[in-house]
């Protein structure tokens, strides 16, 4: 398995490992309904979830209910009742002879109800309109809503346990055991059912219903943040493996880019040591064999003072040449020197030398100020080189009185011209073979994706045109990584 899917995997087992359990929602109706004048009611459970007298778990029920009419000023009767078949169970709600909240067909009476089976139920908020008595239940009134919960401990065979909570809290962090005991009553009633029905006759509008259910868990009711919800908890889940997963491929990617960028340094260092090993060889150790060479012939010939003086013209001349060698060599190692402008400045450079002392005029007309473009080591070289190649055969083989060198910047396209008012040649592959270099500057200018042109004719001189595009740097990065990598698969 790979790191990825490992660090997925246990982000997966460590979110469901802490996600809470939660207890099962039998039944649920949020409403709202409204029950008025409806005699025995509808059944709303559509057999979802039943009990019988042999059953011995606990159930917990909970409805809000809103009364559209009032037991301080209209006698009428409202509640959400069990049934088992049509013999009717316990009820809660509001009590005909009660008017009050209550529950009736219970196993028990209330002191101060006049009904068998109705019990008022104890409440947070109750009537005190009777001088010098409290009394602990309170009545239904218009526009004033109400939640009520209840459990039923069922007993096989004989009357179950009860209780009711009153308006209970049920804000985060409520349970049955914290609620205040003024809200509590208890008491025993026969409680099975399988139906499930909301009833309301007599005076005033009815009641409306919401928010019913019926769970194994008290704390299946609390109203939970939606931060602590189990969706919410799920989305976070995924939100976390995602999370995981982008991090790890990110670190996993960061890693990769920086091997590409140390193997692009290696390949990049090493290329600029092959080359510059290959120009000391080539021009350096050239010129110091020619300056051995020199040197011996003077010491051989120093009985002849006119061969001595050909002899020391020439070592002249080749200690000459190897100055400029090492000076291009240095110019190309130089760190400052990946510029543009760099190059323009060390091609006036060169040319100035290369033509100084000369009967052949080097007329020089290149941009001053350039924008600061870098240029990798390669390009800047095999520019310079072509240009180089240009002059050299222009002074050597052109017999040209004039030799112009022109570079200009358009947009991103570098053009640079060479062209003397020598004695030419014929074009053709055989008399370009011929010249010195013109197949190095077509392969070098080939190697950086430029276009080489080379115009001439008998007696018209010659014209070389460079046009290269010059690539920006995020390109340029590019390029070297998709060469780096290239060289790392091979």
């Amino acid at each position: 398995m790979s790191r990825t899917g490992a660090a997925l995997a246990l982000a997966f087992w460590t979110v469901m490992y802490c996600l809470p359990s939660r207890a099962a929602i039998l039944w649920q109706n949020r409403g709202p309904i409204l029950a008025h004048e409806n005699g025995e009611g509808t059944n709303i459970l559509q057999g979802v979830a039943s009990r019988d007298s042999t059953s011995s778990d606990t159930l917990y029920f909970k409805f809000h209910v809103n009364p559209l009419s009032d037991a301080s000023m209209e006698p009428y009767s409202a509640g959400f009742q069990l049934f088992e078949g049509d013999e009717e169970r316990l009820g809660i709600g509001n009590s005909l002879q009660a008017w009050a909240y209550s529950a009736f067909n219970t196993s028990e009476t209330g002191p101060d109800n006049k009904v068998t089976g109705d019990l008022d139920l104890n409440s947070g908020n109750p009537e005190s309109y009777q001088p010098g008595k409290l009394l602990s239940y309170e009545l239904p009134r218009r526009g004033i809503e109400r939640t009520i919960v209840f459990r039923i401990q069922f007993v096989p065979d004989a009357d179950d346990l009860i209780t009711v909570w009153m308006n209970p809290s049920l804000a985060p962090g409520a349970s049955e055991d914290n609620q205040p005991t003024n809200l509590v009553t208890q008491f025993k009633a026969n409680a099975t059912f399988n139906q499930i029905r909301l009833r309301h006759h007599g005076n005033g509008d009815g009641w409306v219903f919401s928010d019913m259910a019926v769970a194994t868990s008290f704390n299946d009711f609390i109203v939970v943040p939606f931060w602590d919800t189990w969706w919410f908890r799920s989305v976070m889940a995924v939100a976390m493996l995602v999370a995981v997963g982008a991090t790890v491929r990110f670190v996993e990617r960061r890693k990769y880019q920086l091997q590409l960028q140390r193997a692009e340094q290696e390949h990049t260092l090493e290329r600029e040591r092959a080359r510059i090993a290959q120009d000391l060889h080539d021009d350096l150790g050239s010129s110091l064999t020619r300056l051995t060479l020199l040197s011996g012939l003077v010491k051989a010939d120093k009985d002849h003072p006119e061969q001595v003086e050909v002899h020391a013209n020439k070592l002249s001349q080749a200690a000459d040449q190897t100055v400029r060698a090492l000076e291009e060599i240095v110019w190309a190692v130089r760190p400052n020197s990946d510029t543009l402008q760099s190059l323009m400045d060390y091609t006036a450079h060169f040319a100035n030398e290369l033509f100084d002392g000369n009967s052949t005029h080097c007329r020089l007309d290149l941009p001053e100020h350039l924008p600061s473009l870098p240029l990798l080591p390669d390009m800047r070289h095999n520019i310079f080189l072509i240009v180089k190649e240009a002059l050299t055969n222009a002074l050597k083989h052109s017999n040209a009185h004039e030799v112009h060198l022109q570079a200009k910047l358009t947009g991103n396209t570098l053009q640079i011209v060479v062209a003397d008012d020598g004695k030419g040649f014929e074009p053709s592959p055989i008399a370009e073979g011929r010249r010195n270099g013109v197949g190095n500057m077509r392969r070098r200018a080939a190697a950086i994706n430029a276009q080489l042109d080379m115009q001439s004719g008998v007696g018209k001189g010659t014209t070389v045109t460079l046009t290269v595009i010059l690539e920006n740097s995020d390109a340029s990065s590019k390029r070297r990584k998709q060469e780096t990598t290239r060289g790392v698969s091979d």
